[in-house]
């Protein structure tokens, strides 16, 4: 990619570079490297088709995630739809940005600005300018350093409810029903609770998405009984997933912050799962 032929302004910069990851890039891809070189190899039966993923800062959720994007090694995904919540009041419903790309310390992921305006054209999307979302962009350098060539549809979510997450997984299963697409939806699971309490949450999030039981999560979120801040990405995932066949999720990791740093007291969960199809 010729970035010198690309207006700035059709970028969109890095909002966390140098805090939620290393913004050296010689340093940023040794650590992610390193995160996946620490993850046994492993083959799935099937097709995968979408993976979860949290979005904490590496030194804590790293790890994690690369079980997810380990996955990918060997693998080609012309198109990665990016599913994450957003953190910040935009005032809509599904935000894109409008920029043309994303930058990373490791360079340039092209958004495939086609593919956003076919989604527009079936369901409304908000689009917004520099936003600072985190959770959508910490996804990216994994996809850099695993994936040799993509384009990014990225969405983020501020209406969460279930029925906004069954019309966007019904308009993304059929925008993407031919051709190879990744989807990814960006979640952390329970945030602040002790050790004890919040593995009890998250293993309620995990056997429901293990199931693959997208209302069941959505009610077990909105009842208290579990936690995600990217439940909406999660559910609309395997929505849409299941739609184009999927038939399977499974769990590859799980841990909280508690493992990285000790302190039992005011942990965040993090999960990482695959969805296959078998056919």
């Amino acid at each position: 990619m010729n970035e010198a032929r690309i207006n700035a302004k059709d970028i969109r910069e890095s909002a966390i570079a140098g805090t939620w990851y290393p913004g050296d890039p010689v340093r940023l891809a040794k650590e992610v490297g390193d995160y996946l070189e620490k993850v046994p190899d492993r083959e799935l039966p099937g097709t995968l088709l979408g993976l979860v993923a949290p979005h904490a800062g590496y030194v804590y959720s790293g790890q994690v995630a690369a079980y997810s994007y380990k996955l990918l090694k060997g693998k080609s995904y012309p198109i990665v739809i990016i599913l994450s919540p957003s953190h910040r009041p935009y005032y809509g419903g599904v935000l894109v940005t409008k920029k043309r790309y994303y930058r990373t310390p490791l360079g340039l992921v092209e958004v495939a600005v086609d593919l956003v305006e076919r989604v527009h054209e079936q369901m409304t999307l908000d689009f917004i300018g520099q936003d600072q979302e985190h959770s959508l962009e910490i996804q990216l350098p994994f996809l850099q350093m695993t994936l040799s060539e993509f384009k990014l549809v990225p969405l983020m979510m501020e209406n969460q409810s279930i029925e906004t997450c069954q019309g966007l997984a019904q308009v993304l299963a059929g925008v993407f029903s031919q051709g190879n697409a990744l989807f990814v939806a960006s979640s952390d699971l329970s945030h602040f609770y002790d050790y004890d309490r919040a593995t009890k949450l998250d293993r309620r999030a995990l056997e429901d998405i293990e199931r693959y039981d997208a209302v069941g999560f959505a009610r077990d979120v909105a009842t208290g009984k579990c936690e995600a801040c990217g439940a909406g990405p999660i559910a609309t995932v395997l929505l849409a997933t299941k739609a184009l066949g999927g038939d399977k999720v499974t769990i590859l990791k799980y841990a909280n912050s508690g493992d990285v740093t000790g302190d039992r007291w005011r942990v965040v969960g993090y999960g990482a799962a695959a969805v296959t199809r078998s056919a």
